[in-house]
């Protein structure tokens, strides 16, 4: 008979699940406390990645490549001017575009990477809250799309003053968010059920209800069998800012606010407190005296609350109508930039505005250079990739383990702690069954 015996843990039923959730929410945690510098050093190998791609698809650069070891000069030199023209091209249709024949097409760039990065920020501080309190939350794509439904069947399906119609169609989606969200939330609270999963099947439901609903004429009210709404009413659309021109609207301004309410929160409030002390240790926490299920359940009604407003914003902002794809991928862009947020209100923003940029500046990238658009998304990911990797970072850069002891001199420490183990191990004795 052997005398090995495996954890507690893993013999109870589900065990083996609950110890896999445990090491998932210790993982959102030591990501949302990483480090700035490994943040943008993430984004720089993010760029040289993006470039490399870039040399490897341009045709001019093959070219050169057929006779590098006679004229090497000319890869460098055409390699050099196609990452200058790409970036280039991608910085003008982010930010300022100096190549503009008027200072309003000028300054345009900046305003399309502000539209874009509205419903990012947005669903970006919902799952952030989620990240501080030790849940994570997939379901952002569904609470974006129940968040767009309400708020788009308010703008067009009522008749109200203005003002109090765009009022009630931002409250309405705000609502709708709330509701998909607090479904994965009371579940969590008292069943125990897995956020994760929860979420990702909610994201299903509400993409198969989006689609049932346009092919609702109650619902949609045009008249027409084509899966589209009707237009919201101008009386219920986030109005513009910077006149015609530019497609900016109050939004941005609807994102600010956010970003100083999520802060406030998190930061100064008793809720934002029991929910980060949730995040930290739920047992800590319970013998603390906070209520865990009320909190769980209110990380997630208010995250997709924000996420659900993220949506609303985004019908009543840029698109006007409901359609199928009217969420794209923005609650899953949302969760790359709370994770590159570091789930900080003000690094989520930043990260929204980044990754808006790199969708504005994407495009004309695209048409002046011919530069794939996928490129972008190459981008993310890597940064993604990087982010949820800090180790990774470090070995790339060199960079001192946070102890502040360097990397050989800890791996020397390490593997003389393990000699010392085993040494002092007992020698495994072996019973003898009769």
């Amino acid at each position: 008979m052997s005398t090995q015996q495996t954890s507690d843990d893993a013999r109870t039923p589900g065990g083996a699940l609950k110890e896999a959730e445990s090491r998932l929410h210790y993982a959102v945690r030591e990501l949302s406390q990483a480090s700035w510098v490994i943040t943008l050093l993430s984004v720089l190998v993010a760029l040289v990645v993006g470039a490399l791609l870039i040399l490897a698809t341009n045709p001019q650069v093959q070219a050169t490549m057929g006779y590098f070891f006679a004229r090497p000069g000319d890869f460098f030199l055409t390699s050099f001017e196609v990452i200058r023209d790409a970036y280039s091209a991608l910085f003008r249709g982010a930010v300022y575009d100096w190549q503009a024949a008027t200072p309003q097409r000028a300054i345009r760039p900046i305003t399309e990477t502000l539209v874009n990065a509205v419903p990012l920020i947005l669903a970006g501080l919902g799952i952030a809250i989620g990240f501080r309190s030790g849940m994570l939350n997939i379901g952002g794509q569904g609470q974006i799309i129940l968040g767009a439904t309400c708020a788009a069947f308010i703008g067009y399906a009522f008749q109200l003053p203005l003002g109090a119609h765009l009022l009630l169609a931002l409250v309405g989606g705000a609502l709708g968010g709330a509701i998909w969200g607090g479904i994965a939330g009371v579940l969590k609270a008292k069943t125990g059920a897995n956020e994760v999963i929860v979420t990702i099947m909610l994201n299903n439901i509400a993409l198969y209800l989006i689609a049932w609903l346009l092919r609702q004429q109650w619902f949609v009210q045009t008249g027409s069998n084509q899966p589209i709404s009707a237009s919201v009413d101008e009386s219920a659309r986030l109005f513009g800012i910077l006149g015609t021109g530019f497609r900016l609207h109050a939004g941005i301004l609807l994102a600010i606010a956010a970003t100083i309410f999520v802060w406030w929160l998190l930061e100064r409030s008793t809720l934002g407190f029991e929910m980060r002390a949730i995040g930290e240790n739920p047992e800590a926490a319970r013998t603390a005296g906070v209520n865990v299920p009320k909190a769980t359940a209110l990380v997630l009604i208010i995250g997709g609350a924000l996420c659900g407003l993220g949506g609303a914003a985004h019908l009543l902002g840029t698109e006007y109508r409901l359609a199928a794809g009217i969420a794209g991928t923005l609650g899953f862009d949302a969760i790359t930039v709370a994770l590159l947020g570091r789930s900080r209100p003000l690094g989520t923003f930043l990260a929204g505005v980044l990754f808006g940029g790199l969708r504005a500046g994407g495009v004309l990238m695209q048409a002046q250079t011919g530069t794939p658009i996928d490129i972008v998304l190459v981008l993310q990911s890597v940064i993604v990739l990087l982010i949820a990797a800090p180790p990774l970072v470090r070995a790339i850069f060199f960079l001192p383990h946070p102890d502040g002891s360097p990397r050989v001199r800890r791996r020397r420490r390490l593997r003389d702690q393990q000699a010392a183990e085993a040494a002092s191990e007992p020698a495994p004795t072996q019973e003898v069954s009769k």
